[in-house]
């Protein structure tokens, strides 16, 4: 039988040797008189993919960056960036708008947003992006990024991103830790974590915090990503407004993600009347993104949030008739600070009561085991999607530009350990898991994933919305980045900081519920006097952005909100930034 040949005469280089090494692999002995039939096969199934391989590339058009004035896209670092929170700045505007709505607003997005022109890094050191050790330019502008552009913004870079946005602090990227700018050396949480801090630098600096001349421009709006509470624990440690929209309002396409389930875009803005204006602006079908379902709406079809929203506070509604119940299990989850639950349970009873809503706590058993069905719904692959850069198996436009190394080596194991020990916690997990339960086990969690969202459901017909504390603590101080050997926080003690900070958030990643964190009033930081901001999470019916938004509003007319910033303590070593949170 001849040896198949190539579109271009060459031969296949398959040949018996090769297939019964992939039948080993496989744990199958080939009998001998299948083997000329399976080599057949084997041999066409390289020629079919090796002419796709040399095919040119193709880019959805739709992906095209946005004309922008000037032409060019330039981009710049800039020296004043004390805090981190930058990666690269810009000025673009579009050349021909479609709309005003964002016109004269400042917009940054996380560093795993495609922009076209502008290097791409994600958080993750150049040589595990490229194999020239150089950050690879965007080709395409995300769907997001482009609706920003459109509706008239200012897109002012891209904010730090964590490595991989595999953290949920702020001490991973490879561009440095993100400092928080109410206390330095404190988190800013992550992985949105230079979105979370460009907004509160504002903040920060019209309360008179010190030391925040070097930090750089502040901005109006931004746009994160969260998996687990990446855009809501940012929001909660910095004092600002952060939305995990229902799972496939806001594409995701053209944005390094870790695995689709749990994937989301969201807004952060410092007033729930922008967090409005913005997911106008970007939510809606793209036509690109399987995360997006029959029940996401067409962009014609998207509410204008802002516009009812403002419809609602002029009516002096407040919160009359709202049924607000607080999940009792979120308030004493392991890990979970006392002060903290105490300020979100207190803010929440205190303020809703006032705006004329009823509050009461509500158990919901099933809240507990939420962080554990997340995890295994997604860990026994997401290693190879979220650091490998695995293309999803249903049809998904990955970014032409992302190509992270893969598979790990010794290298990255030494590069991550020290910068990133998540990382490879994810690795190691998804090799163990999936040797030692298969797929059942994530089969299974899936089919539980619709129990958690049923669950929510069920109390949420009795209630209009649900209230968690954001994260279980405060920002916690940033590790010693040293490596161990010379004086520097161990890899348990960098994991250690994250552990159970995500419990009352990702649930809701699984079940696809809305969730917003609203800033709700201060805390004591581990130093024993500093304050920090405390977060409260608002969730609402799948779709039901607008319930959320008028009951954070409500929560606000009540008197709820961040409160004044009570003063920075005189504490050695928390008044000026220390190198040993630099990479």
């Amino acid at each position: 039988m001849s040896i198949p040949l190539f579109t271009n005469g060459q031969k296949s280089g398959v040949t018996l040797n090769t297939l019964r090494d992939v039948a080993t692999k496989n744990n199958i002995k080939l009998a001998p008189e299948d083997e000329q039939a399976y080599l057949t096969v084997l041999q066409g199934a390289e020629m079919t993919s090796q002419t796709v391989f040399d095919l040119p590339d193709y880019v959805d058009p739709r992906l095209a960056p946005v004309p922008t004035v000037g032409g060019e896209r330039t981009y710049w670092r800039s020296a004043s960036n004390s805090l981190n929170a930058w990666s690269h700045q810009c000025n673009l505007q579009a050349e021909n708008p479609v709309s005003d709505l964002l016109k004269g607003r400042t917009v940054v997005v996380k560093d795993n947003y495609s922009v076209g022109g502008l290097p791409y890094t994600a958080g993750i050191p150049a040589k595990l992006l490229s194999k020239d050790g150089v950050y690879p330019i965007s080709q395409i502008d995300a769907p997001t990024v482009q609706r920003v552009l459109e509706a008239g913004a200012t897109l002012r870079g891209t904010s730090t991103c964590e490595n991989y946005s595999l953290c949920p602090m702020s001490y991973t990227s490879a561009n440095g830790a993100v400092h928080n700018p109410w206390l330095p050396n404190y988190n800013t949480g992550g992985s949105s974590s230079g979105s979370a801090c460009l907004l509160a630098l504002r903040n920060a600096r019209e309360a008179g915090v010190p030391g925040l001349e070097n930090a750089g421009d502040d901005i109006d709006l931004a746009m994160g990503g969260d998996q687990a509470a990446s855009i809501r624990v940012p929001a909660s440690y910095c004092g600002v407004y952060g939305l995990k929209p229902t799972h496939g309002l806001v594409p995701y396409t053209g944005i390094a993600g870790l695995h689709p389930m749990i994937d989301y875009s969201g807004p952060m803005a410092r007033t729930v009347e922008d967090i409005a204006l913005l997911l106008t602006a970007v939510a809606g079908y793209d036509g690109l993104d399987p995360r997006m379902n029959a029940e996401a709406p067409l962009r014609d079809q998207v509410k204008s949030y802002h516009k009812e929203l403002k419809d609602f506070t002029d009516s002096n509604m407040k919160g009359r008739g709202l049924r607000v119940g607080i999940i009792s299990e979120s308030l004493t989850l392991p890990g979970t600070e006392p002060e903290v639950a105490a300020v979100v349970k207190e803010a929440a009873t205190r303020h809703f009561t006032e705006a004329g809503a009823t509050v009461s706590e509500v158990s919901v058993p099933m809240h507990l085991l939420g962080p554990l069905i997340w995890m295994a719904a997604v860990r026994n692959h997401m290693a190879k999607l979220s650091v490998g850069g695995r293309v999803p198996d249903i049809l998904h436009h990955n970014m032409p530009h992302f190509t992270p190394r893969w598979p790990p080596d010794q290298e990255m194991y030494e590069e991550l350990t020290n910068g990133n020990p998540a990382v490879l916690t994810v690795i190691f997990g998804e090799t163990f898991l999936s040797e030692r339960f298969g797929m059942e086990v994530q089969a299974k969690a899936h089919r539980h994933v619709f129990e958690l969202r049923a669950a929510y459901d069920r109390v949420l017909q009795d209630y209009d919305i649900l209230i968690t504390p954001t994260a279980h603590t405060v920002a916690p101080p940033h590790p010693d980045m040293r490596a161990e050997k010379d004086g520097g926080s161990s890899v348990m003690d960098k994991l250690k900081l994250a552990i159970g900070s995500t419990s009352n958030t990702n649930p809701f990643n699984a079940s696809g519920h809305p969730a917003l964190s609203v800033p709700c009033g201060w805390a004591t930081a581990a130093d024993g006097k500093s304050k920090l901001p405390v977060g409260m999470q608002i969730i609402g019916k799948r779709w039901d952005e607008m319930g959320v938004l008028k009951a954070a509003k409500a929560f606000e007319q009540g008197g709820g909100g961040l409160g004044k910033w009570p003063g920075l303590a005189t504490v050695e070593g928390s008044s000026t930034l220390t190198c040993s949170a630099s990479k």
